[in-house]
């Protein structure tokens, strides 16, 4: 069966088929250059984010007593609309890709703050204590103890973080700053539902990548977590089939003799 025949008998496939030749057809441009500009508005703003995630969550755990103001003023950050934050950056950033990359970096905050936190109060005491036994300097203990140890939390929140902001980019088409949400735009204006399906389908793609990019980045940072997961399996294995064989058996009843 032909693709125009399975499109007339199938909608929705040819609605895909008129989507992937569209996308084909216009790679150049306009969508492989607004896929970069998604790509690089989404990093920025994560790395951002990150770069001022971790001193706040630092000083939120040496000083108890600020992590309840930082965390309330992030949540707070976090509940102002995009839109409205692109739109009072735009008297000082103009239509500067600071415009939209700002506004996400703060958003990020609400996610990456408490996983920094959480995952440095999850370190246990006598790791530190030995880290201090070794002669470990405060900066040596948290560059080389405290923060490796914490990092699957704080990359289980930065993954959170990446997909949030690869899905809020587009957001910033509203004020010509969207990356691939420029597609979506445009095809609502022109009533053309191609390049809305080939916007989403791309962001969705986009924000896969970035997840399962930081889990290998995670495998790769983290290689203890893997050794210590079989022998672990295995260890509760044994656990379980020693005491089985130590629980005691109940003898079968024997069979009554036939009158």
């Amino acid at each position: 069966m032909s693709s125009e025949a399975a499109a007339a008998e199938h909608p929705l496939w040819g609605w895909a088929v008129e989507s992937w030749r569209w996308g084909w057809a216009n790679l150049d441009d306009p969508v492989a250059p607004l896929l970069g500009e998604h790509l690089l508005l989404s990093s920025a703003a994560i790395a951002i984010g990150l770069a001022a995630a971790v001193p706040l969550g630092l000083l939120s755990v040496r000083y108890r007593v600020l992590y309840p103001p930082v965390l309330t003023g992030v949540n707070t950050l976090y509940a102002v609309p995009s839109l409205a934050l692109f739109f009072l950056l735009l008297p000082y950033t103009a239509f500067s890709p600071w415009t939209a990359i700002l506004p996400l970096a703060l958003y990020t905050l609400a996610i990456l703050v408490p996983n920094v936190v959480d995952g440095l109060t999850q370190v246990p005491d006598h790791v530190r204590q030995a880290a201090v036994a070794m002669g470990f300097g405060p900066l040596r203990r948290l560059l080389l103890v405290e923060l490796p140890v914490a990092l699957p939390v704080i990359i289980a929140g930065l993954r959170v973080a990446s997909v949030a902001t690869i899905s809020m980019v587009s957001v910033a088409s509203l004020v010509g700053l969207g990356g691939l949400g420029g597609l979506i735009t445009d095809g609502f204006n022109r009533d053309f539902a191609a390049p809305v399906v080939v916007g989403i389908v791309l962001s969705v793609l986009l924000a896969f990548a970035a997840d399962g990019g930081l889990v290998l980045l995670q495998r790769a940072l983290t290689p203890w977590a893997r050794r210590d997961t079989r022998p672990g399996r295995r260890r509760r294995a044994a656990d379980r089939a020693a005491r089985a064989a130590a629980a005691p058996r109940t003898a079968a009843p024997e069979p009554e003799e036939a009158p």
